[in-house]
């Protein structure tokens, strides 16, 4: 019997000092997040002198607990709860896009490889408060895969768009109104109140104050608002033209992919070619094949430039360059300016059909605006340094450039090649009546 006793006081010494030993209970989720860049730095407190008391990487879940302003109390899934900033954190959707777009990204046709001379950030998003979760190092090579044009605007994380749609309140219901008596007497009394005064009578310049200023004068007032207000030269008026930024596309050799400034990388091209851009932008260049001059290999190139950026277009010009193994020598093959063109360009083989013989040789195609504003894909040949149109057929712009569509570029078969404009033909061009307005 004794041991008995002993044995059940052993039991709930036990449970008492488990009981005791719990701590409060964990904090329940009010949502989940992901973190956004590299590493992220998960602080005790808001401050930034606050301890670190863990870090995560890139593409973590973590739990949100607590939302104060645009910083998160979050649970790390190691269990260590801290604070961070918001727009650090991807949403769920977010993250599930960002997948899609890696795996968007590898199905998509390259338009050039390039490089950066400093280590430059990768965006989730094409903005430059947007989270970046890749470092692209010192002369890392890369593909580009596609353009977006971007007006400059302050970032919204999509986090907290989503906190502060779930956490407004309710509208207020606006109170009925109160249909206002006719009867001009107090309602304690029967003392009737005064008329109302007359209104004012119409200044005699009222035809001078009705007409409106020049805009000589209007600029007049604006610069000395600015002289005024140093601030406000810093903040964009509603009348001042929107700011836009190019950023690209861009794929890793490891298959990850984001956007990055576009101005911030450079072409891979040789030099000796790549100093032909005459002060433009080359934004895609391929490979048409090789020519061996003695003991060296030398390849012949396509090219696309753009004079400036801020364009909804990815090139205003191109440009074929084929080396001569016997001036030893890069010279212009063919070349087309004034363009509109988009992505994305390619190379593929095409089929010439020349009398009752038909052939395969090396070929392209490229998105060019026609005068009336349409889209047509041209396909071209490319036969030795020769280069000829083969045919011309409808494109239509994709809005979205990790639309698979662009994938659609299948080889033009049995293609007979345009003639050349005949004399007849550049002057029917060149008439008045022809021109666009």
């Amino acid at each position: 019997m004794r041991y008995f006793y002993v044995t059940i006081l052993a039991v709930l010494a036990g449970l008492t000092l488990a009981s005791c030993s719990e701590g409060p209970e964990p904090a329940s989720a009010i949502g989940e997040a992901y973190a956004g860049p590299i590493t992220l730095t998960i602080r005790q407190e808001i401050g930034m002198k606050s301890p670190v008391v863990a870090t995560v990487k890139h593409g973590d879940q973590l739990e949100v607990l607590a939302v104060r302003r645009r910083f998160m109390r979050v649970r790390t899934p190691s269990g260590k709860e801290g604070w961070c900033d918001s727009e650090k954190l991807l949403t769920t959707e977010q993250m599930s896009r960002l997948r899609a777009v890696a795996d968007a990204a590898a199905k998509l046709p390259s338009q050039a490889e390039a490089t950066v001379f400093d280590a430059r950030n990768v965006h989730t998003e094409p903005h430059r408060q947007s989270p970046s979760f890749l470092i692209i190092k010192e002369e890392e090579k890369f593909q580009v895969l596609a353009h977006k044009l971007i007006e400059r605007g302050p970032y919204e994380s999509e986090i907290n768009k989503k906190i502060e749609k779930a956490s407004a309140p309710p509208p207020r219901k606006k109170p009925a109104r109160v249909a206002k008596s006719k009867d001009r007497r107090r309602k304690d009394g029967d003392i009737e109140l005064p008329p109302m005064p007359p209104p004012p009578p119409v200044p005699a310049n009222w035809r001078q104050l009705s007409m409106r200023i020049s805009p000589e004068e209007a600029a007049a007032a604006e610069r000395k608002e600015k002289e005024k207000s140093p601030l406000a030269m810093l903040i964009r008026q509603p009348h001042e033209p929107p700011k836009f930024e190019d950023w690209s596309l861009i794929r890793t050799k490891d298959g990850k992919a984001g956007w990055i400034l576009t101005r911030t990388m450079t072409m891979t091209i040789p030099d000796d070619v790549a100093r032909y851009a005459e002060g433009h932008r080359i934004t895609s260049w391929f490979p048409l094949g090789e020519v061996h001059d003695e003991d060296v290999v030398k390849k012949h190139y396509l090219w696309t430039t753009i004079a400036k950026g801020g364009e909804a277009y990815e090139y205003d010009g191109f440009r074929i360059f084929v080396y001569n193994a016997r001036r030893h020598r890069y010279e212009t093959g063919y070349r087309e300016k004034n363009v509109k063109g988009y992505f994305p360009s390619a190379l593929h083989p095409v089929e010439v059909t020349e009398g009752r013989k038909t052939h395969t040789v090396q070929g392209f195609s490229l998105i060019v605006e026609e005068e009336d504003g349409s889209l047509m894909r041209r396909a071209y040949s490319f036969e030795g340094y020769r280069v000829r149109l083969l045919s011309k057929t409808p494109w239509t712009k994709l809005d979205d450039p990790l639309d698979l569509k662009a994938l659609a570029i299948t080889r033009p078969a049995n293609q007979k090649p345009e003639p050349p404009p005949g004399l007849w033909d550049k002057v029917k061009k060149k008439l008045p009546w022809n021109k666009k307005s």
